[in-house]
């Protein structure tokens, strides 16, 4: 009975045996098919180290046979096997000096940029995120490597389960090359640890040492930021306030180009002392550069002093009525703008373009270095808003020369009155300014001797900006009272007919005195004799006498 019984038992764990067998084996089976598709890195690397060092065996053992007294057939066989296996060595011999070195490679951080501006704070940021991509290549590695530890160990464990019911020399070379390639792979672990580690490190290292770069430079930006915002404020305040206290808008043009300019400046050195590394090394180049530059460029030189010397000066407004000449050429305008480099100004139809250039509404651009090589006239500087301006005409010397001054003066201050009133204001102000002792600016009337009469000249007092308008009233207005007089008559280039009988001195004929003589104005006192003998010489009508 207790043998039956034990008998029993001993076929009940044969055949629990069998069966945990046989789950061990489809364990290991499963096991080798997740390692075949898992595509590992580590284990392509391993089986072709591994098929390095079976290749070597396997000629090794060719070379043994070789080495036999054979027949040249089985020779040549082996021959031709041991020339595939060499070259199959040569191929694979790179895995036998370092077979996981592309895994293993820890690649260098490389040089650690420096963030010394607020636009390299994006270099920074790329630095950070490729060292980063590198660190998550390593670290991918070592999970991969860890993963197929894991399964190796699992396998080896299996097979050793195995083997306490199976003891075949299978399943013992099979533990044996699985705990070779465990031994192998956990090695490679170590290295890879060891080196991650230090790597991690110096990663860690490096990107301290750019935040902390990237956070000074953010600051800093801000602290110039903030220095920039309240620079431009305090400009616009000082613009602000210039409106309000100053009338002139020529003034204030001129005052906000000023701030303008001093705006940008100020911004430009904050820009340069903040961000700027050596001052002292590019102050010695600008020095350097700016002396070879104001040889080769002394024009461009010259324009930016005279801007400074127009706008801190004063000499020239926007606004202002200017007279410019260049190569025997006059410009006469109003100025639309002073840049750095030149006077914008426009010309307008003034006395100068009637009398001599004809044309008029150009653009003229004029270098600010002209006020220290040319003639420079302003009509309209220090609050000036008039000008003399004068006419002339000719009378005949029998005529009442007295009478068209008269008549001269009387017209001259009817349209001059209100531009002499201001301009007596304009000249009180500027006696602090200037040297003005009682300027005489009354309308003034002068009578000259010329070889064809007398010639009358008018000067007064006008608007600067429109000379001609009341150069033309004033002109009209003279023409008409002369012709109203009789005992003046305008002397212009005409044609003189002296008939026999007169003296040729005035135009006065031999006749009573006391008889009024009845003259056609503007020509001959003396009706023409239609019997007299006329003669044409050199463009003149002539009597027989001969003026």
């Amino acid at each position: 009975m207790i043998r039956c019984i034990l008998l029993v038992c001993v076929m009940l764990g044969a055949m629990f045996g069998i069966d945990s067998s046989q789950e061990i084996v489809a364990e290991i089976e499963k096991l080798d098919d997740t390692l075949r598709k898992s595509n590992n890195l580590w284990l392509k690397q391993y089986s072709s180290l591994e098929n390095y060092n079976n290749t070597n065996k396997e000629i090794e053992v060719l070379q043994a046979q070789l080495s036999k007294d054979i027949s040249s057939e089985d020779q040549r066989s082996l021959k031709h096997r041991l020339e595939i296996l060499q070259h199959q060595q040569e191929l694979l011999k790179d895995y036998a000096k370092n077979p996981y070195g592309q895994l293993l490679e820890i690649k260098n951080i490389g040089e650690i940029p420096s963030i010394t501006n607020p636009f390299l704070i994006l270099t920074g940021y790329s630095f950070i995120k490729h060292l980063n991509e590198q660190r998550n290549v390593v670290l991918s590695n070592q999970e991969s490597l860890e993963s197929l530890v894991s399964q190796i160990r699992q396998k080896y464990h299996l097979l050793s389960r195995l083997a306490e019911t199976d003891k075949s020399v299978q399943i013992v070379n099979e533990i044996f090359h699985t705990q070779m390639m465990l031994e192998e792979l956990e090695g490679t672990q170590k290295i890879l640890e060891t080196s991650l580690d230090i790597y991690s490190k110096e990663i860690d290292s490096a990107i301290l040492k750019v935040r902390n770069q990237i956070t000074d430079q953010i600051l800093k930006a801000v602290y110039v930021g903030v220095a920039l915002l309240i620079t431009i404020l305090l400009a616009f305040l000082l613009k602000f306030t210039l409106r309000k206290y100053i009338v002139d808008t020529n003034r204030i043009y001129t005052a906000n180009k000023a701030i303008n300019f001093l705006n940008i400046t100020i911004i430009v050195l904050i820009l340069l002392f903040s961000y700027l590394e050596n001052v002292s090394y590019l102050v010695a180049v600008v020095g350097f550069a700016s002396a070879g530059l104001a040889i080769a460029m002394k024009d461009l030189f010259m324009s930016v002093l005279g801007w400074f010397v127009i706008v801190l000066g004063g000499s020239v407004h926007v606004g202002d009525r200017v007279r410019a000449c260049k190569d025997g050429t006059i410009y006469v305008g109003d100025v639309l703008d002073i840049s750095m480099l030149r006077i914008t100004l426009f010309e307008d139809v003034t006395l100068t373009s009637y009398m001599e250039n004809r044309r008029a509404g150009r653009i003229i651009f004029i270098p600010n270095n002209f006020i220290f090589t040319t003639m420079f006239a302003n009509y309209t500087h220090a609050g000036f808003k008039t000008v003399w301006d004068g006419i002339d005409f000719s009378i005949t010397f029998d005529s009442n020369y007295k009478k068209a001054l008269k008549i001269s003066t009387e017209i001259g201050k009817k349209y001059a009155k209100g531009y002499t009133e201001m301009v007596k204001k304009q000249v009180y102000r500027l006696r602090d300014r200037y040297s003005l002792r009682n300027p005489n600016l009354e309308v003034r009337t002068y009578c000259m001797i010329e070889s064809n009469g007398f010639r009358i000249s008018l000067w007064y007092q006008t608007n600067a900006y429109a000379t001609l308008t009341l150069r033309s009233t004033i002109s009209g207005e003279i023409i008409e009272r002369i012709l109203e007089e009789d005992d003046i008559f305008l002397a212009y280039p005409t044609t003189k007919v002296v008939p026999t009988g007169g003296d040729g001195r005035g135009n006065k004929p031999f006749k009573d005195p006391n008889e009024q003589p009845n003259r056609p104005r503007g020509g001959s006192e003396v009706p023409i004799d239609e019997k007299e003998e006329i003669g044409i010489l050199g463009g003149s009508v002539k009597g027989k006498d001969e003026l």
